[in-house]
């Protein structure tokens, strides 16, 4: 029997046959807008309340707004931090500000990646954590896109060695096929893309699971909303898409 993460979204599980596969690491991927730092928030929350101690590398947003994204869906997670079962890793600020000096896991040099890893490995440590969300991986290699792969899977390597079952955060266009860095689809165990997609003149809203290492799951392009209590994906739809062109859908 495979080991499993649930991860307590409505219907991804379902999609997922059950959950991702422990130690596994997704690259969740899509373009402005989609709902993926949503999905990751809720993905740690729910693993919070299960009792599954989460890290979250804040790359792209101050730490601060961060925990009031969280809070705005009813995710508290400053409790969680004062009991030891969250961690925000703050790569972002480098320690800059009044709000940044009173983080605990601050990468003091957000354009050095083994400081990052360094710091996030301490982090994972001290409060042995399960689940794990970088947001978003592409700020990392933005400038330097041959080292995607590379960074990837030192990320993968650390994570997996320490236990954690992680979501890396992947910006694509809306127009790009692709998951966000070359190579990077190849060094991922898993990758979940989210969508929009103008259809009939309507903005509609879509999951797909490309690859998940280790399990069987949903071939089907599924719908989803976002709610005020978060995603929630509806397993027994399906949504077809024409095919792209210029960002259009026929």
């Amino acid at each position: 029997m495979i080991e499993r993460v649930y991860t307590g979204i409505p219907g991804l599980d379902e999609i997922l046959n059950g959950g991702i596969p422990k130690r596994n690491v997704v690259l969740l991927a899509g373009g402005p807008g989609t709902g993926k730092s949503i999905l990751s928030y809720q993905y740690l929350y729910n693993g919070l309340v299960r009792k599954e101690p989460g890290v979250f590398v804040a790359l792209e947003e101050h730490p601060v707004q961060v925990r009031l994204s969280m809070a705005q869906f009813g995710w508290d997670v400053t409790h969680f931090e004062e009991k030891g079962l969250f961690a925000l890793v703050d790569s972002f600020t480098a320690g800059i500000g009044e709000a940044a000096k009173r983080e605990k896991y601050v990468v003091r040099a957000p354009d050095d990646f083994q400081m990052l890893i360094d710091v996030l490995r301490t982090a994972i440590k001290d409060i042995g954590a399960e689940r794990v969300v970088v947001d978003s991986v592409t700020t990392l290699y933005i400038t330097k896109p041959a080292l995607a792969r590379s960074m990837v899977l030192q990320l993968k390597k650390v994570l997996s060695g320490l236990g954690c079952t992680s979501i890396l955060v992947s910006q694509v266009s809306v127009t790009e096929r692709g998951f966000g860095g070359p190579g990077v689809e190849h060094a991922a165990d898993g990758i979940i893309r989210l969508d929009l997609d103008e259809i009939n003149g309507e903005i509609k809203r879509s999951i797909i699971v490309w690859k998940m290492r280790g399990t069987a799951h949903s071939m089907k392009r599924h719908p989803f909303e976002i709610t005020d209590k978060g995603i929630i994906i509806k397993p027994k739809e399906v949504i077809i898409v024409s095919q792209r062109r210029s960002g259009e859908v026929e």
